[in-house]
């Protein structure tokens, strides 16, 4: 073999190596495809799982997500925060006395 020839041309192993770069090809996109279709899907399934309210918005944001991925980040939001228990959360800390209040009110318990 000289060096201006190229190697595995026009034998067996020429064929061969165009079939398993094909295979590799065609499983590396493969993968691809499946592993964002699962990772796209991960709001609509922890909403099923979680039995969410709010299946039906987040299915729609899901989709819509295709074409404006914006709208996908917001359903994995919707999807993974209760809303409900994030308000009365929120509505607790807002009516929890503070500080100043709370020794206000021991000092009117105490009279």
């Amino acid at each position: 073999m000289s060096l201006l020839g190229m190697p595995f041309v026009d034998n067996s192993a020429d064929t061969v190596l165009h079939v398993v770069a094909l295979v590799v090809m065609v499983g590396t996109v493969t993968a691809l495809v499946v592993g964002f279709w699962k990772i796209h899907e991960l709001p609509i399934n922890k909403a099923h799982k979680e039995d969410h309210h709010q299946l039906g918005l987040i299915t729609a944001l899901t989709w819509i997500g295709f074409v404006w991925h914006w709208v996908w980040v917001l359903a994995v939001f919707v999807a993974f925060i209760d809303g409900e228990k994030a308000l009365r959360r929120l509505r607790d800390i807002w009516h929890e006395p503070g500080d100043h209040q709370k020794s206000t009110l021991e000092e009117s318990n105490n009279a």
